[in-house]
């Protein structure tokens, strides 16, 4: 009979792209895993992978092998969550991502969790690219946009608030805009999206009016980071999520601008898991957790 960790221990071999990478991530021998396939290759009379330097090839049989270890490998992480459940306790390991722009604001959270749950440690793993949570084994990941994979599970955290921004520094020396159409003459500091094009036209709403404004700058940038440092060089006026702004508008670094005007919600930020028919209560909890402390007065 097939042992189903040795199916368990391959899918993980083929997710993280080597022996030695797998080692790494299941806390275990290279020389262990590689026994551990040997002898499913020998039960199988088969070989699944055709090995190189470089890369790990899967055979045809290999393919077919790896869609029923996959099966077997979240089955066994069920099982896993399911005892968890069971033990009515918040531990283990909880691997998160975000994007750079909530790591100021996720990570005292994060410590906080840890202060209230000590049998819990994190894996952080800050990327802006979209991470495939199941490939990835992410518990919970922070997401700013409108989602549209079907297979995860989304909960709303809040939808970021705008503001306009910038840097005492700035205002002292250009002066503070008074009315809307004030901002055509300053330096502005612009975002570039993903199709290259540069936001240069602001919307501000002055008692239910929309006002349109035509801006101008010296520097854009695709990245809110780089925005907001040239935002506290005093480069200019910034136009931004109040979450990625949070922490310098609190230092006083930015201090708001043409704050009796209403801005357009930004992107909605979500905490996302992948859809399982047992979900850990170590991950249950954190979500809770985000929803109830982590955007609190953003």
């Amino acid at each position: 009979m097939l042992n189903p960790q040795h199916l368990a221990v391959f899918a993980s071999i083929i997710r993280a792209g080597s022996i030695s990478k797998a080692a790494v991530q299941l806390g275990c021998g290279k020389s262990l895993l590689s026994r551990q396939l040997a002898k499913l290759e020998q039960d199988l009379g088969a070989r699944l992978i055709q090995r190189s330097t470089r890369k790990l090839t899967l055979t045809e049989i290999g393919e077919q092998v790896l869609h029923e270890a996959q099966r077997i490998d979240t089955a066994l992480a069920n099982i896993e969550q399911m005892a968890g459940q069971h033990q009515q306790e918040v531990k283990g390991r909880l691997r998160v991502t975000c994007p750079m722009p909530a790591v100021s604001r996720l990570v005292p959270v994060m410590m906080e969790f840890c202060r209230r749950y000590p049998q819990i440690d994190f894996a952080l793993q800050v990327e802006d690219r979209l991470v495939d949570l199941i490939a990835g084994q992410i518990d919970v990941a922070i997401r700013v946009s409108h989602l549209e994979d079907s297979n995860l599970i989304a909960r709303k955290l809040v939808d970021s608030q705008r503001i306009l921004c910038a840097a005492p520094a700035y205002l002292a020396s250009a002066g503070h805009p008074v009315v809307a159409g004030d901002l055509a003459q300053h330096a502005c500091l612009l975002y570039i999206n993903a199709a290259g094009r540069t936001n240069d036209e602001w919307t501000l709403l002055e008692h239910g009016e929309i006002r349109k404004v035509r801006v101008s700058s010296h520097f854009q940038s695709n990245n809110g980071l780089a925005l907001v440092a040239a935002a506290c060089s005093g480069a200019g006026i910034l136009l931004i999520d109040r979450l990625i702004v949070s922490k310098h508008l609190q230092s006083g670094e930015l201090v708001a601008v043409l704050d009796n005007y209403q801005l357009p919600s930004g992107s909605p930020v979500y905490a996302v898991y992948p859809a399982r028919d047992w979900l850990a209560l170590k991950t249950a909890t954190f979500v809770a957790f985000l929803q109830e402390i982590l955007f609190t007065g953003v």
